[in-house]
């Protein structure tokens, strides 16, 4: 078993390939929590997809990719909001048809540009290739993003369970919103040299979901939460090095048997619960005298 670990440890591009999906995996899931319980699953979705002209005129332009995706995921989510205040279409609606949109445009800037990065490391990340800079990068974007949300826990958390309430305390609520939007279009940034942009949107949901099921209390959904991506983001960039499948996928994969397995066990607690309740009821039910 030790030989099975050290082996792939061995070569310097799965050590850095370990370190940012793990770097990756910890905010992702953190951020997840709050994602979920703010249900803005389809907001993660929309500015994942938003990236990609960012990171196309990025390159054209010759500054970091990074800048482009986040400039361009920040884009997205101010264009919904301006949207959807201006007009009787619903949030969902909007945000369907601006990160379809500006998903399609980076399509055909990507295919009318000659580059030498392959469309596929975009689209389904590329762990195994990062750089010592693309590594470095992953790691500050998700200490600073991780770092906020640990100063402003309690203030994030009234403003994900109750706008009205973090209003009626004196909170700046719209800071809170766009302070979020923001930290979300930053961890996708993080996230694109693992998943890529398709993929990125399962690690942003799939830990929260799989914590939900399980727990009651946001720190423990927290806890919960970073664990079981841990667990994906080790034990995929191990398996995809053994039998030679891309790593952000195999990761996906795990994530998702995860949360089978705590559908599972929160169908079995309902169960258990409710056959424990009739049992109760049976006891408690007087007897009728012939």
């Amino acid at each position: 078993m030790i030989e099975w670990i050290m082996e792939p440890m061995s070569f310097p591009f799965m050590q850095r390939a370990l370190i940012t999906a793990v770097a990756t995996s910890i905010v992702c899931a953190i951020f997840s929590c709050f994602l979920v319980l703010k249900g803005w699953s389809l907001m993660g979705d929309a500015i994942s997809h938003a990236v990609l002209p960012g990171v196309v005129l990025a390159f054209l332009l010759g500054i970091p990719l990074a800048i482009g995706a986040f400039v361009s995921g920040l884009f997205c989510a101010v264009a919904t909001g301006f949207i959807k205040e201006h007009c009787r279409v619903k949030e969902d609606s909007v945000m369907g048809i601006v990160f379809s949109g500006m998903f399609a445009a980076g399509l055909v800037l990507f295919s009318r540009v000659n580059t030498e990065q392959h469309l596929s490391h975009i689209l389904f990340g590329n762990v195994l290739g990062v750089t010592d800079g693309e590594m470095l990068q992953t790691l500050i974007i998700a200490g600073v993003v991780t770092l906020i949300i640990l100063l402003k826990f309690k203030d994030l958390m009234l403003f994900c369970f109750d706008p009205i309430q973090a209003r009626v305390v004196g909170l700046p609520v719209r800071f809170y919103h766009y302070t979020l939007l923001c930290l979300l279009a930053m961890t996708i940034v993080a996230a694109l040299q693992a998943v890529g942009v398709v993929l990125v949107v399962a690690m942003l949901i799939t830990p929260g979901i799989t914590a939900f099921l399980l727990c009651k209390t946001l720190s423990r959904m927290m806890m919960i939460a970073v664990t079981a991506s841990l667990m994906a983001a080790i034990a995929g960039t191990f398996i995809s090095f053994y039998i030679d499948a891309a790593t952000g996928p195999t990761i996906v994969v795990i994530q998702s048997a995860l949360f089978l397995l705590a559908l599972a066990i929160n169908l079995l607690r309902k169960s258990a619960s409710i056959r424990a309740l009739r049992q109760q009821s049976i006891v408690g039910k007087p007897r009728t005298i012939n």
